[in-house]
């Protein structure tokens, strides 16, 4: 079996996950997916025989929309939050890709180029592991993109993502993520395995 087909049971395994990618795509935004955190920590808990949810803080959804305007993503932000009741509808946070290098250089301190689709932003996340998107396609497959593969991912290996500089706030990221599971290994290097 594939790493992408584990990856994909796993998801169809958590009703959580489940629930946000059908209301999302219900909803049809142009070019979405659930990214990072959410699925990572869905196969580290498969992986540590911890339960279905657990240490999961927030489902990042982005979508790519060329009305890059403020007034334009708030609307979906609040479109998206009416579909989810209580407590998802404070954990699912939605984000115009087309707009991200528009705050980000102020909010992180490192420069980023725009993007021409939602599929490239997982290539920028600050770890390949981190580095994971899925989507609930139309006929009921769920698609993944995953620019680094998913071997870091199954392997609960984070290191820095080979293709830009080290992350600011890289040791919180580090705490944060050995605070809820101790049993991933760190490799400070760029170097990729």
């Amino acid at each position: 079996m594939t790493l992408e087909n584990r990856l994909t049971e796993i998801v169809r395994a958590d009703a959580g996950l489940m629930h946000v990618l059908t209301v999302m795509r219900d909803l049809n935004l142009p070019d979405w997916r659930l990214f990072s955190g959410a699925v990572y920590q869905a196969v580290w808990n498969v992986q540590t025989g911890r339960p279905i949810g657990y240490g999961i803080k927030d489902y990042d959804i982005g979508y790519f929309d060329a009305d890059t305007s403020w007034d334009a993503e708030d609307g979906v932000i609040k479109r998206v939050a009416a579909a989810f009741a209580p407590p998802v509808r404070d954990q699912v946070e939605v984000r115009n890709q087309a707009r991200v290098h528009l705050w980000f250089e102020g909010k992180f301190g490192e420069p980023y180029t725009p993007l021409t689709c939602t599929d490239d932003a997982p290539a920028r996340f600050v770890a390949p592991a981190f580095a994971v998107g899925v989507r609930l396609e139309a006929d009921d497959a769920i698609s993944v993109i995953a620019p680094f593969g998913l071997e870091d991912v199954f392997d609960m290996v984070i290191r820095p993502n080979p293709t830009r500089g080290l992350a600011r706030g890289w040791e919180r990221v580090i705490a944060n993520a050995r605070g809820r599971w101790p049993e991933i290994t760190v490799v400070e290097s760029q170097a990729t395995a």
